[in-house]
């Protein structure tokens, strides 16, 4: 199957420069959007993100998988079929919890997605975003 400009293929997430997080852009300004991205993340067990911030909403979608996100002193438990909701600018840090594959869909309201650290740098991502 090919794609078009209105359907276009699921890629597999591919690993990626950090630790554990296989990553797939599913869609993005490279497709015509204009204010949102979809990316597709495997985590392995025991990997994580880096502590990070978008200064635009995110939703994180569980498929499969135990995950926790880390919000300030707060960690909240996530597992498949929960949504993690994610305001602008909150810093945030997703970490598998269990033993197997976390897979999530995560939806950003945005495209590019900016990515800052929080130092106040910007993380230039691995990946087309």
């Amino acid at each position: 199957m090919t794609s078009s400009a209105h359907v276009l293929e699921q890629t597999r997430p591919e690993p990626t420069p950090i630790p554990g997080v296989r990553h797939a852009t599913w869609a993005a300004g490279r497709d015509g959007l204009r204010s949102l991205s979809v990316w597709r993340q495997s985590l392995a067990a025991g990997a994580a993100t880096p502590p990070h911030s978008h200064p635009c909403e995110e939703i994180v979608l569980c498929l499969a998988g135990r995950g926790e996100v880390r919000i300030g002193d707060q960690v909240h438990a996530f597992g498949a079929g929960q949504t993690v909701l994610l305001p602008a600018d909150l810093e945030h840090q997703i970490f598998n919890a269990g033993e197997e594959p976390l897979e999530t869909t995560a939806v950003f309201a945005a495209t590019p997605v900016p990515v800052t650290l929080p130092d106040g740098s910007a993380l230039e991502l691995p990946w087309a975003s």
